[in-house]
């Protein structure tokens, strides 16, 4: 087992485009006279965790660091396509140990839970494992959060060669082709892992922003904005239909 130093280095990484091929700029969508990055942006810093904006550099996303110089967050940029390089470069250039990937599509995040999920990572002082909410999937879509350490980010980066490795960041971790990952899962219950709460349409955006402007949903904790849901199968079905993009 590699351990961990006595006090890792840990950050979040977000990753944003403005070029997204199915809802352009829709990070920085207007919803109750906020961009949608502003929510994913309060809700990360409820973790109380340092915060890294991981762009492109193509000058369709100078918006977005304009955005991160007004919030005061650190910003590194590459590739568009090459994901996984940018999440690299963040860490080797702010020396982290442990590695929150989330992505920006995502503006209802749950803060707490994100922290609760890396003070669970530091204990098990264990460079080896991977834990998230996504492999074994009971959340919605639109809360995802993985954890890992810069090793397994290390072994990534330099051994993953297929394009779909490099753009999605962790299938080449989640293959474990060293045998020697440890996998381990959050899950709640009951499960709701059918609700869709990420940004990828205009379908997605038209239910963020009836739950952010009827319902206060960016005020909500992640179990009362699932019972809102529960309520309201007219929110739900506005996005029900659509498909999330394979990797």
């Amino acid at each position: 087992m590699a351990d961990f130093p006595a006090a890792p280095r840990i950050g979040i990484i977000s990753q944003a485009r403005m070029t997204s091929t199915r809802l352009p700029g829709k990070v920085l969508m207007p919803v109750g006279g906020q961009p949608l990055l502003h929510y994913h942006v309060a809700h990360l810093r409820e973790a109380k965790l340092p915060l890294y904006l991981a762009i492109t550099t193509n000058a369709a996303d100078d918006v977005l660091a304009d955005f991160a110089a007004r919030e005061g967050i650190p910003v590194v940029r590459g590739s568009e396509d090459d994901v996984l390089s940018r999440y690299w470069a963040c860490a080797v250039q702010y020396d982290l140990d442990i590695i929150v990937r989330v992505t920006s599509d995502c503006p209802l995040l749950d803060g707490p839970l994100l922290r609760r999920g890396v003070e669970e990572y530091i204990r098990r002082a264990d460079a080896r494992l991977y834990l998230s909410n996504v492999l074994e999937r009971t959340f919605p879509r639109g809360l995802d959060f993985e954890i890992f350490s810069r090793e397994l980010l290390a072994e990534a980066f330099h051994a993953a060669t297929l394009p779909s490795d490099r753009e999605h960041v962790t299938p080449y971790i989640h293959q474990n082709c060293s045998g020697r990952v440890r996998f381990e899962h959050i899950t709640r219950t009951p499960d709701r892992s059918h609700y869709r709460l990420t940004v990828d349409t205009a379908e997605d955006l038209q239910l963020i922003q009836a739950l952010i402007k009827q319902h206060n949903a960016h005020q909500l904790s992640t179990g009362e904005l699932l019972a809102l849901l529960d309520a309201h199968p007219e929110l739900v079905a506005l996005n029900a239909h659509i498909e999330q993009k394979k990797v």
